[in-house]
């Protein structure tokens, strides 16, 4: 890894919850070391105003997040990725894209909280529970130093971080 700005795009399939999420939660606990994107392989459309609402309680900054398709993460022009995390099972399972330079990736599935059918309480507790088990990761990607480490060692790591999660 260089000293520079690294970036890190989160995909899921609709780019509404869990990836909005991560990237909302990095973008404001990573400072300075990261840009922040996400992305879905089957946008939504809209993140999920579940997501939104939570964020904004939390004392995250809404405006500018949206739906949007991993396509535009691979036209002529956009970051090249340092790190790609699917934060959902369906995404994780389909097809990739190849990534010019090829960044260190990782699996961080967490349940899907939109699907959540019930009370607007049950829904509002499934996306507390995504958002605390994505901040977990997060804050333990963030333990790392990306700048220090060897592209084996840091694969290593990033995979250890989505393991952890499933005994959660």
């Amino acid at each position: 890894m260089t000293n520079r700005k690294l970036n890190v795009i989160f995909i899921c399939t609709g780019n509404s919850a869990r990836s909005i999420l991560a990237e909302a939660i990095l973008r404001d606990e990573a400072g300075d070391r990261f840009n922040t994107y996400s992305a879905g392989t089957r946008p939504a459309g809209e993140p999920n105003p579940f997501a939104l609402a939570l964020l904004k309680e939390k004392g995250h900054e809404i405006a500018g997040l949206r739906s949007k398709n991993l396509d535009e993460f691979q036209k002529e022009g956009a970051p090249k990725m340092d790190f790609i995390f699917t934060v959902c099972d369906s995404a994780a399972n389909e097809e990739c894209p190849l990534w010019p330079g090829h960044p260190v990736s990782g699996h961080w599935g967490i349940p899907d909280p939109a699907a959540v059918v019930g009370s607007d309480t049950d829904k509002r507790r499934a996306f507390e529970t995504a958002y605390t088990r994505m901040q977990a990761r997060i804050r333990a990607f963030l333990a790392l130093d990306p700048q220090e480490m060897d592209k084996g060692a840091l694969q290593k790591h990033i995979d250890e971080i989505g393991a952890l999660a499933h005994t959660e």
